[in-house]
């Protein structure tokens, strides 16, 4: 499979599968396309031999239909965790549905596509059940599909460590909603090698559960992030009704808001493994733990360790 096309590409697992997908074919003669409405914020990926980035309007048809034309596969990364019902019906439902049409009328056999643990039809958030009725528009069609579910994803860009490392470095305390909140993280590159080896495994699993081998409380994440980027505070656990009310304060601030009382609704659901589908260790995969990965990744950016290059720039080293 050497002409892919990879939606939402641009993204930080985007970037991470484009590398995979780069490595896998070796440079060689292969195609990898990247749709994006804005050309000018894929600099990051341009770079990559046989990477090409295209303009396009994800919510047009006929664009889609001319992307999906011709291609051996297709890796749908596209998903919004903000917005209103309509807005996440737009990008969580209505676009894989529409993907799954179109690859089956053009012959496009291969897809995978990326999901959420918890999905589920009477799940207590919109985000939630947004995603599960995207994941059915492929369980429910004859193509070749596999849905990878992952918990949080850490890596690092990622929006979960980086951000509560951020935050501590400028608060003295760090209230925090949902703080018994449940989530099995799993590394970035551990999820892009999924999607890149569950691509070329005609007839694989139709769902796997992307996890890290731990689960972690929300509370213990922020304590992790605060110890390893060297700037450690005190959490203070928000009852729920404050929780709440906090969201809906950053709900009105311009922007996608740090939390949502959907992301609340969300965390009322352990996003870990729950035992009843293949993990990556069916596809032979052992995936890395965060204490292995992160505290180089904090300790570079918000801790001492960002000042060596100045130092040894100053002969101080």
């Amino acid at each position: 499979m050497n002409n892919i096309l990879v939606l939402g590409g641009t993204g930080f697992v985007g970037l991470s599968v484009c590398e995979k997908l780069v490595e896998r074919n070796g440079g060689g003669d292969g195609r990898i396309t990247v749709p994006t409405r804005h050309p000018n914020r894929a600099s990051h990926i341009q770079p990559l031999p046989t990477v090409e980035v295209q303009r396009w309007d994800p919510h047009d048809d006929a664009q889609l239909d001319r992307m999906v034309r011709g291609r051996h596969a297709v890796i749908n990364l596209i998903a919004t965790l903000h917005g209103t019902e309509e807005e996440m019906r737009r990008v969580n439902v209505d676009l894989p549905q529409r993907l799954a049409r179109i690859c089956a009328e053009r012959g496009v056999r291969r897809v995978v596509h990326v999901g959420a643990l918890g999905a589920a039809a009477d799940a207590p958030s919109r985000y939630l059940r947004s995603k599960h009725a995207g994941e059915e528009a492929f369980a429910q069609s004859a193509l070749d599909a596999t849905v990878l579910r992952p918990s949080v994803i850490f890596g690092e860009h990622d929006h979960l460590m980086n951000r509560f490392a951020a935050l501590q470095k400028l608060f003295p305390v760090m209230p925090l909603a949902a703080a018994g909140a449940r989530f099995q993280p799993v590394w970035v590159d551990d999820v892009a090698t999924a999607i890149v080896r569950l691509l070329h495994r005609p007839g694989a699993e139709r769902v796997i559960e992307c996890v890290g081998p731990t689960v972690y409380t929300l509370r213990q994440l922020v304590e992790l992030a605060g110890r390893w980027s060297g700037h450690p505070r005190p959490v203070i656990a928000l009852p729920d009704a404050l929780g709440r009310l906090q969201a809906a304060l950053f709900e009105l601030l311009p922007g996608a808001p740090l939390i949502s009382r959907d992301n609340l609704d969300s965390m009322k659901v352990p996003s870990v493994a729950s035992g009843k589908a293949p993990t990556l260790e069916a596809i032979g995969i052992r995936p890395r733990a965060l204490e292995s990965v992160v505290p180089d990744l904090l300790g570079w950016r918000y801790g001492p360790a960002r000042l060596d290059s100045w130092r040894a720039l100053a002969r101080r080293r």
